[in-house]
């Protein structure tokens, strides 16, 4: 959420943000909900003020003998106290307006994120890696998976629904193998890796942004309780409501956890295979960082992501988010794109983001550091994809497939497979 005084201040500061986001806000009931506020206050104040004259001057009165004005006096008092109560209701209630309007208006994009409408102007920073030419006749993801054994998307229909798929055999080992050796990776990098639930509430949601504006989106498990879209959501509020210790910052965490999302706004967008799916698995990067180095954390972060794909041999691509194609929550973000024959171009398979104060003002999050300042000021939450499993190994069958038919396993993951060097198709999968 943005500081409520930067928007007074800079209204057309957001105007232009929410332009450059292909968005709009409600500047004028902004304005007419802070002007009520500040009137409400002022008359509480001067009715206060009132209230505590008179009581000094009822006790003067009772003394003197005046009872009869003193009753009167009383009276008004009372009820000066009961249009206080009336007063503090009405704030109540204007004050959950504006922070409802608030709570719509995304974060404010960095200086340096380019302008553009979509997807189209996203600006590609820097390459890794040469796709592989191959001589013979490259085969998808969703068509070498099944006919390997490892892959059953038919089945995944059947006992879940669309966009849901099972993994056999080899499958499910590389995945496992994956998720592995991301987290290793990560743990090696410094990160402190957590096991978070996949059931989270409404306040956790509403901290990093998902909630109320993304709702749609998600699995409603009860009315306050929703199946996780992401580790980010459960990694960035482990401190809500928190003060961390300046001199422990940054704090690095990640975690592994399934994914939900209904996905409600994607309809006919790579319907094909795992690329975008109900349930996925994913190693998620949280960072809380000091304003001043945040930056650098994002840099830090887009670079542990992409080691993750180079020990892989992926090629891929960085972009900078054009302001068009930026998250809600997000002032800044770097995606990671591997290449992926099918498609014959580069597809996302990490996000690396920095939300400044954004989601730590909604979820409430401090640092305090006496040696620097007073009291506390809010940190900046950072997030990247460490990265998406089923993306990964939908880039590894593509990238690595054999004429025969076979997936020769990446270097790096051979320890995690137990020695398989090769994919084979297994028997007995589909049968």
């Amino acid at each position: 959420m943005l500081d409520i005084k930067f928007v007074r201040e800079n209204p057309d500061a957001v105007d232009a943000s929410m332009a450059s986001r292909n968005g709009s806000w409600d500047r004028d009931r902004f304005f007419e909900l802070e002007a009520e506020r500040r009137s409400v206050i002022a008359e509480v104040e001067g009715l206060q003020a009132r209230r505590n004259s008179a009581s000094k001057e009822i006790g003067r009165l009772m003394r003197e003998g005046r009872r009869d004005e003193a009753e009167a006096a009383k009276a008004a008092v009372a009820a000066d106290k009961e249009r206080i109560a009336e007063l503090d209701a009405r704030r109540g209630e204007v004050e959950e307006a504006l922070t409802d309007l608030m709570s719509h208006i995304p974060n404010i994009p960095d200086e340096s994120v380019p302008y553009g409408k979509d997807d189209s102007e996203n600006v590609e920073v820097r390459r890794w890696g040469t796709p592989r030419e191959l001589d013979f006749e490259a085969k998808a993801h969703w068509d070498l998976g099944p006919e390997l054994g490892i892959i059953d998307f038919e089945r995944g229909v059947k006992i879940a629904g669309s966009r849901f798929y099972l993994l056999g055999g080899m499958g499910a080992r590389l995945e496992r193998a994956l998720i592995n050796f991301f987290i290793d990776m990560h743990i090696k990098a410094g990160f402190k890796e957590w096991w978070p639930p996949v059931i989270t509430n409404a306040a956790t949601l509403y901290g990093t942004g998902q909630l109320p504006k993304f709702e749609d989106d998600l699995y409603h498990v009860e009315p306050n309780l929703y199946l996780i879209p992401t580790a980010e959501v459960m990694l960035t509020n482990i401190h809500r409501d928190e003060i961390i210790d300046g001199s422990k910052l940054p704090l690095k965490y990640t975690a592994f956890t399934p994914c939900f999302r209904e996905e409600s706004g994607s309809a006919g967008r790579d319907t094909r295979g795992i690329i975008r799916v109900h349930e996925f698995d994913k190693v998620e990067m949280v960072k809380f960082a000091r304003p001043e180095d945040s930056m650098n954390q994002l840099e830090a972060m887009t670079h542990e992501a992409e080691l993750c794909l180079q020990a892989l041999g992926l090629p891929y691509h960085v972009v900078t988010l054009c302001s068009g194609d930026l998250g809600f929550s997000a002032a800044k973000t770097y995606d990671l794109e591997v290449w992926l024959p099918s498609y014959g171009d580069y597809k996302e398979i990490s996000s690396c983001s920095n939300c400044w104060d954004f989601q730590a003002r909604r979820a409430n999050i401090r640092y305090k550091d006496p040696s620097e300042f007073k009291g506390t000021r809010y940190v900046h939450t950072l997030n990247g994809s460490g990265l998406a499993v089923g993306r990964a190994m939908a880039a590894i069958i593509e990238n690595y497939q054999n004429e025969d038919g076979t997936v020769t396993v990446p270097e790096a993951l051979v320890p995690y497979m137990g020695g398989v060097t090769v994919i084979e198709p297994e028997e007995g999968v589909n049968a």
